[in-house]
């Protein structure tokens, strides 16, 4: 068996690995780059293999760092399974869909104000690609063994990151490698905590808190006082979110604030994501995946009022009063969150709040690091707003709690790949892990090959 790393190399996008056993050929996860310019260009090169002699993609979850590369590859002429846990089926049948929309959309809005370099710019892909990729989904359960292609099988395991998450284990008869995917928190308020593994002969680790320990305090108790401070000036608090896993924890806290009074009951809340608002509706429909039971999803349901129509997120811009808008996407790269920001980043009684990780070349990891302006659809926004983070609502595990999951193995791997991280990230958990464990690591550079012996 062997591993090509063709993402998610040096950075915490555009996660896939090609599987190669035999005559097959399989990607485990299909994601899309992000941030810098020289990432997203990824997009737009050929892969080292024909989609077409691509057997199978299986998906660890369904955030678009993981998945929204599919829509490209059947475009390009992929035909087989794509394998994955039924939650994330049904948030990729909301997640690719929007996608490409957007990316049709942001096309549209480039070619009618003239500010790209391309004439006329295309999407990367549009919505109707996005449905094709559908129609070649196939879920499987949690915890049975799959085929996948010629000898190679597969297994899922609660992964604990966002509703659906998996990490995967593939078979070829003779060897076996695990993927980590996204792993999620071990004491999250929401989401499960994720499996323990007991052996494997390879692993593919994420990185993308390799190197830092999250804040032990309640992350309620910074979006509350957020909140409070922002209303008091009279501004407006605009949290850029993660449509699928962050939207629900930031819900959910407003929910809990609200009912210890510490936010104002009357405070409007509003979710301005149709995504967000369809993926929320899920944990419903998929409560064994998570922590909170009926009466509790209900709640966090009804924390913020749904905006509806572009003319009501259109109107959320004209109104000068304290309030919450919480919208996608999380690290501000589209989404109706740029509408928001454009509106309200000029004006210092607002904060713009961000309640994730923010990869690097990203409009979120420029606020972050004190950009005096920001360039939404052409035009420079002054920023004047407050720009926060909230750093402990990550849905990610962070160092210790990686080192907290590897100690169940029983022994170690043959070999760990460590990805899904920024450099400094991925060489402090690779650090750990040798230092700790005594296990050997190894941090793989972009369309790196290995050979699994």
């Amino acid at each position: 068996m062997k591993i090509q790393f063709l993402g998610a190399t040096g950075t915490v996008t555009g996660s896939k690995y090609l599987l190669t056993s035999g005559g097959s050929r399989m990607l485990l996860d299909c994601g899309l780059f992000q941030g810098y310019k020289q990432l997203r260009l990824r997009n737009w090169a050929d892969l080292p293999v024909d989609p077409s002699d691509i057997q199978a993609v299986v998906l660890t979850h369904a955030h678009l760092d993981h998945s929204g590369y599919l829509p490209l590859l059947v475009k390009n002429g992929f035909r087989g399974k794509i394998l994955c846990s039924e939650a994330t089926y049904d948030l990729c049948k909301i997640l690719l869909p929007d996608s490409g929309r957007l990316l049709e959309e942001e096309a549209g809005h480039a070619n009618r104000h003239s500010y790209s370099k391309h004439t006329p710019a295309l999407p990367l892909y549009t919505e109707d690609d996005a449905e094709r990729a559908l129609k070649l989904f196939s879920p499987v359960p949690f915890g049975k063994p799959f085929d996948i292609c010629g000898k190679l099988r597969g297994q899922l395991a609660l992964g604990g990151h966002i509703l659906g998450a998996a990490i995967v284990t593939i078979s070829d008869g003779e060897r076996n490698v695990t993927f980590s995917g996204d792993l999620g928190r071990l004491h999250d308020a929401i989401m499960v905590a994720p499996s323990h593994v007991a052996r494997t002969d390879y692993l593919v680790l994420e990185s993308t808190y390799g190197d830092r320990v999250h804040n032990p305090a309640d992350p309620s108790i910074l979006l509350g006082q957020t909140i409070r401070e922002t209303a008091a000036r009279g501004g407006v608090t605009v949290i850029p979110a993660f449509a699928v896993g962050r939207a629900q924890s930031i819900l959910y806290a407003i929910h809990q604030l609200k009912e210890r009074g510490e936010l104002p009951s009357a405070l409007p809340v509003y979710l301005n994501s149709p995504m967000a608002t369809d993926a929320t509706a899920l944990y419903q429909k998929h409560r064994h995946l998570h922590r909170l039971d009926h009466k509790q999803c209900e709640a966090m349901c009804h924390a913020a009022h749904i905006v509806n129509s572009v003319e009501e997120s259109i109107s959320l811009n004209m109104r000068r009063l304290p309030m919450v808008i919480i919208a996608a996407s999380g690290m501000a790269t589209g989404g109706r969150v740029l509408h928001h920001l454009k509106a309200f980043a000029s004006d210092a009684r607002n904060t713009i709040l961000f309640a994730g990780f923010q990869a690097g070349g990203t409009r979120g990891a420029a606020m972050l690091d004190g950009a005096p302006e920001i360039k939404i659809y052409g035009e420079y926004v002054p920023l004047r707003a407050s720009v926060k983070q909230i750093d402990n609502l990550s849905a990610h595990a962070d160092a210790g709690e990686i080192l907290s999951w590897l100690g169940h193995f029983e022994q170690a791997p043959k070999r760990t790949f460590i990805t899904h991280g920024e450099p400094a990230a991925a060489d402090a958990l690779r650090h750990r892990i040798e230092e700790q464990l005594h296990w050997n690591c190894h941090v793989p550079e972009y369309l790196e090959q290995q050979e699994l012996t």
